[in-house]
């Protein structure tokens, strides 16, 4: 696996961010995904992690999986559906594919499982290919 591009001071996946979660993403050749625990300093209620953090990780993965084949795109729409809540202390593994694209739409699909196989959270996404002028702006910070 490959890890995928990232801006060292992006709030998801930069590790120079120290407010950021640091996370890594990797690429199989098919889908995006990664790893990451989740911790106190980002809890919604006391000992769980907070829903817009799980939004953020999928929304992250997903477009992860379009940077992967070197597109720089931007997030239209995401959909998340929470299904069971996420604990501090728990393993998060993410998981984000293309299900289609069209010229320069991109629909993509994601979850958020436990360690243990438990389903946190799916989530569904459109995004768009940036044209020249925001696509130039967005490629200086890839790295």
């Amino acid at each position: 696996m490959q890890e995928v591009a990232k801006y060292s001071n992006c709030f998801v996946c930069g590790d120079r961010n120290d407010h950021g979660l640091k996370a890594r993403f990797f690429f199989d050749g098919d889908k995006a995904s990664a790893e990451i625990t989740a911790t106190e300093a980002f809890e919604g209620y006391r000992g769980i992690y907070h829903g817009g953090i799980i939004a953020t990780l999928l929304d992250e993965v997903m477009i992860k999986a379009i940077l992967a084949g070197s597109i720089i795109a931007v997030t239209a729409e995401l959909s998340i559906r929470y299904l069971a809540p996420v604990s501090v202390g728990d393993k998060i593994v993410l998981t984000g594919w293309i299900t289609r694209s069209k010229g320069r739409v991109y629909l993509t699909e994601g979850e958020a499982r436990g360690s243990d196989g438990t389903l946190y959270a799916t989530a569904s996404a459109k995004y768009i290919e940036a044209k020249a002028d925001l696509k130039e702006s967005l490629e200086s910070s890839v790295e």
